[in-house]
């Protein structure tokens, strides 16, 4: 029996629930973060800055505060995706995703190559979670 000759298998598609698509898209923004992070470890000024105390405002409790408190929310967002209730998820993603697409885009200018490359991703991924939030289906 040739290969033209078999019927066509037909796949099955479960519909997956905004909820989860929205958490797990602030998981994949996640991983960007952390790996851009660690990547930059690899550039020697990086590592010299930090050994020599040079690194800045980043090198300080109120710097590395609020660096927490800016990973900390993507952190957080993907459970709550799926916990909170629908109109104010749908508004926390909106605004939160348009949040970050913003503080994202303002980090990018003038980084290296590798850090542009997942600044790019991260816009992608972080306006599909205010798509998504926007669109969110509506009960019937």
């Amino acid at each position: 029996m040739a290969l033209e000759d078999k019927p066509a298998m037909v796949l099955s598609d479960a519909k997956v629930h905004v909820r989860f698509k929205i958490a797990l898209l602030w998981v994949a923004i996640m991983f960007c973060y952390v790996y851009g992070d660690l990547f930059g470890f690899f550039k020697q000024e990086t590592l010299t800055d930090i050994v020599s105390g040079k690194a800045g405002f980043i090198g300080t409790q109120w710097g590395l505060l609020a660096a927490a408190a800016v990973v900390a929310i993507p952190g957080v967002m993907p459970f709550a995706s799926l916990v909170i209730r629908p109109t104010l998820n749908r508004w926390a993603n909106v605004s939160l995703g348009l949040v970050y697409t913003v503080i994202i885009a303002t980090t990018m200018p003038g980084a290296w190559m590798y850090y542009q490359f997942l600044g790019v991703v991260e816009i992608a991924l972080s306006l599909s979670i205010v798509w998504y939030a926007w669109k969110w289906p509506r009960a019937d």
